[in-house]
């Protein structure tokens, strides 16, 4: 009798052990945050990052991929593996916040892994099955990759890339660049709030510049910066990524709420100075903005971006100097469609050296501290749903947009 109660003491004991081992709280949950809006904004789809190395114990993948954020009101997530190793490394979470609002938020074990509907989506698709002839793809098909090393032979039209680079987009814009000499960002003008990029393309090469039900390219980049393309200021105009020894094109998320894409330009000729840069493109649920994050080899002083210069649009720059962020932007009937389009990159106002511009684009000149640089572009038109339609409308949004982004919320871990 004695031998079967120690044995149930120790079963209880180890039990107790793996208990802890996972993480979980004394009220069984995995981990408590605490997220305080000190806005005067309210937040919709607000997107929170938390390092999964800041909580207080680690918590199994098996455990994180079916947890349950706030079970009475459960909250959208992804899990963000950025080194692709297998390993999460951030938690994403989508939440709505009041004015002041603090929230507190529960993860609990759930049953099945964490469900949500898509709002956000990245892609690249290149053809397979056909065969290179100077330097244009004939046949195949296309198929979605998540890395492609761009081939020698390619150039633009080479009709080896749907829709010519990777797409991006949110349930309110859609945004591609060109993966090939010219590296300049374009704009995909959505009607409906539902992915797109996977059927963009498909019914014709360059089809997409023609209205269809779910919205058209609308965007004229020709040789400008198109919408907050990279480059260097030099000789008095803006270059582009045009030169390099190779180039890599990674999806490093393509989630419900979040999606990015990172791209890695070995020996770009960057002026006089030859460099390799990684950009990182991501987008989140709700959103119009596309983060870009940049960082190379060698410091750069004179990095630069921009809009278009379009003789249908107004520039526009805040009234007064801005400490956090700042922003250039457009306003007009700038689209394809003839029809009303803002466009807008906001940056750090420590790094502006100068707002000028050159033939093709308005540009912003930038000073970096270091070897990275971060900024912001976005893009509205007139015609996706519940669209902005007055440039009074558009500078309101503009104003918010940089409230939001110099003073985010605060998250924290509740030990």
């Amino acid at each position: 009798m004695k031998k079967n109660v120690l044995t149930t003491l120790a079963f209880f004991l180890v039990l107790s052990l793996l208990h802890t081992g996972c993480g979980k709280g004394p009220d069984n949950s995995l981990f408590r945050l605490e997220v305080l809006n000190e806005s005067s904004l309210a937040l919709t789809d607000q997107l929170l990052e938390v390092n999964l190395s800041d909580l207080e114990k680690p918590v199994p993948d098996s455990l994180l991929e079916r947890m349950i954020l706030n079970p009475d009101r459960p909250l959208p997530w992804q899990l963000a593996d950025d080194d692709r190793n297998g390993v999460p490394d951030r938690l994403l979470i989508l939440a709505d916040l009041q004015p002041g609002e603090e929230m507190q938020i529960t993860a609990s074990p759930g049953d099945v892994p964490g469900l949500f509907p898509q709002r956000t989506q990245a892609e690249i698709s290149v053809k397979t099955g056909g065969t290179w002839k100077d330097r244009k793809y004939i046949g195949g098909s296309f198929e979605n990759v998540e890395f492609l090393r761009v081939p020698p032979e390619h150039t633009d039209h080479s009709f080896y890339i749907r829709y010519e680079g990777p797409g991006w987009e949110s349930d309110l814009v859609g945004f591609r660049f060109y993966l090939d000499w010219r590296n300049a960002i374009d704009v995909f003008g959505k009607q409906t709030e539902n992915m797109v990029l996977q059927n963009v393309g498909q019914d014709g090469f360059d089809s997409y510049h023609e209205p269809s039900d779910w919205g058209m390219d609308i965007l004229k980049v020709g040789e400008s910066l198109g919408l907050g393309t990279i480059g260097i200021w030099a000789d008095g105009k803006a270059n582009r990524v045009a030169v390099t020894d190779s180039v890599t094109c990674r999806i490093i998320a393509n989630g419900p709420i979040y999606s990015e894409i990172e791209t890695n330009y070995y020996g770009w000729q960057a002026g006089d100075v030859k460099t390799d840069m990684r950009s990182i493109l991501s987008i989140s649920a709700g959103s119009r903005l596309t983060k870009h994050q940049v960082s190379t080899s060698v410091a750069l002083e004179n990095f630069c971006t921009g809009i278009v210069s379009d003789k249908n649009a107004v520039v526009i720059v805040p009234e007064a100097e801005k400490e956090g962020w700042s922003y250039l932007a457009t306003w007009g009937k700038q689209s394809l469609a003839n029809d009303n389009l803002g466009l807008a990159v906001i940056y750090r106002s420590s790094e502006l050296a100068e707002i000028t511009k050159d033939t093709y684009s308005n540009v912003i000149v930038l000073k970096p501290s270091g070897k990275s640089l971060t900024y912001y572009f976005l893009a509205v038109w007139e015609k996706e749903p519940g669209g902005i339609t007055s440039q009074e409308a558009f500078v309101k949004y503009l104003e918010e947009t940089l409230k939001r982004l110099d003073n985010p919320p605060a998250v924290e871990v509740i030990p």
